[in-house]
């Protein structure tokens, strides 16, 4: 099994969490391009993101290879994002994420991926997510028809 660390996310992982986010989209996502560029995402990442959300890192020999970051909002669970760096997928970091987030979250758990995610579907699906509803994408940044999943 590969040793992973799971921790919250502090302000020295900024630049390293930033840079997951921008390569696990650019790699996985390229139908869904980012609404913002790279430097804003990094300046978020740093003055809102870690500061203000729960996120969790999943670091191998010093290095951050996953993001979780989950709420809880009107009684309903959220992952609000969870990304693998590029090269890192399928060895079981979203599946540890995963786990966490289930540990700690109360059910229903809740979050959206883009209906062409066809991955990240499947990942979620085989992890006992039910799509509850189909969108056009308009209420996203990135335009894209979405899924939302739940988890009860």
């Amino acid at each position: 099994k590969l040793d992973i660390l799971l921790r919250s996310a502090t302000s020295e992982d900024a630049s390293a969490v930033a840079q997951v986010l921008i390569q696990s989209r650019a790699e996985h996502l390229p139908f869904a391009p980012s609404a913002h560029s790279p430097d804003d995402l990094r300046t978020w990442v740093a003055d809102r993101f870690i500061p203000t959300t729960d996120v969790i890192v999943a670091e191998h020999e010093g290095q951050v290879i996953g993001v979780l970051a989950t709420s809880c909002r009107q009684g309903t669970s959220w992952i609000d994002q969870m990304y693998v760096q590029p090269g890192w997928t399928g060895v079981g970091v979203g599946k540890q994420l995963l786990d966490h987030a289930h540990q700690r979250l109360p059910r229903p758990i809740r979050l959206y991926t883009f209906q062409a995610n066809v991955g990240a579907r499947r990942f979620y699906e085989r992890h006992g997510y039910q799509a509850i509803e189909l969108t056009d994408g308009q209420t996203n940044e990135e335009r894209c028809p979405d899924v939302l999943y739940e988890l009860r």
